[in-house]
């Protein structure tokens, strides 16, 4: 016996991730039910293609903020699942989970007020720290997601964290934390250090829809009044 919502559907989101526009992938996710949008677009966190689950946590982020605006207590079960997704107890990788939460937050104020913090915690060891490495990258893209909204939310412990991974031996998050302080404009008021002036690491940022290979030595020079720590 077949599911209802099944494989069919699987395949339907899949196909639809592949869309080259952005706006009209939206609309067609947009008539599928979000009852069953949502289990849909979280397996495909797991996909071997890093565009289309970077896709999935984009329609993630805009589905979350459209139930929450409907049904606050089922955008908070979203939300839940994200964070049982990077429990140690759920037996999981967690997988795009907190990216998917900071493309949520930074898209409904009411949701952020009850969770941003647990997202920030993810970088504080004294919090509810990730030791995965990959995961890691995760975090940053999330918290950087989310302060491209909301600048004015990260607190100084978070920003001390996110300095630290300036001289991160990964340069994705090196560039990944680059992308955050950019976003909470902290270069006008601190000072950048040389090396990542100097780093020339290309890496792949992802613009809503698309990859964009990136020099972090050029984000960091994308900064407005930054000064060079010799």
């Amino acid at each position: 016996m077949k599911k209802p919502h099944g494989r069919k559907t699987k395949q339907k989101v899949g196909k639809i991730l592949l869309e080259p526009h952005r706006e009209t992938a939206m609309k067609m996710l947009k008539q599928i039910p979000d009852e069953q949008l949502v289990g849909h677009l979280f397996s495909h966190f797991y996909h071997k293609n890093e565009r289309v689950k970077f896709r999935s946590i984009a329609a993630m982020g805009t589905l979350g903020a459209r139930v929450g605006k409907k049904n606050m207590e089922k955008a908070r079960i979203i939300l839940r699942r994200i964070m049982w997704n990077l429990n140690d107890e759920s037996g999981g990788i967690g997988w795009g989970s907190p990216e998917a939460m900071g493309e949520i937050l930074c898209q409904s104020p009411k949701l952020a007020l009850e969770f941003n913090s647990i997202l920030f915690s993810y970088l504080d060891p004294g919090g509810n720290y990730i030791e995965h490495e990959a995961l890691q990258r995760g975090v940053l893209w999330g918290i950087g997601t989310y302060l491209g909204s909301n600048p004015h939310d990260l607190n100084d412990k978070t920003k001390e964290l996110l300095f630290e991974y300036l001289y991160s031996l990964d340069p994705v998050k090196r560039g990944y934390a680059v992308r955050a302080l950019m976003n909470e404009n902290c270069f006008d008021c601190k000072l950048l250090p040389e090396n990542i002036m100097t780093d020339y690491h290309q890496i792949d940022i992802f613009d809503g829809w698309h990859f964009i290979a990136t020099p972090i030595s050029d984000m960091a020079l994308s900064c407005k009044n930054h000064k060079i720590l010799a």
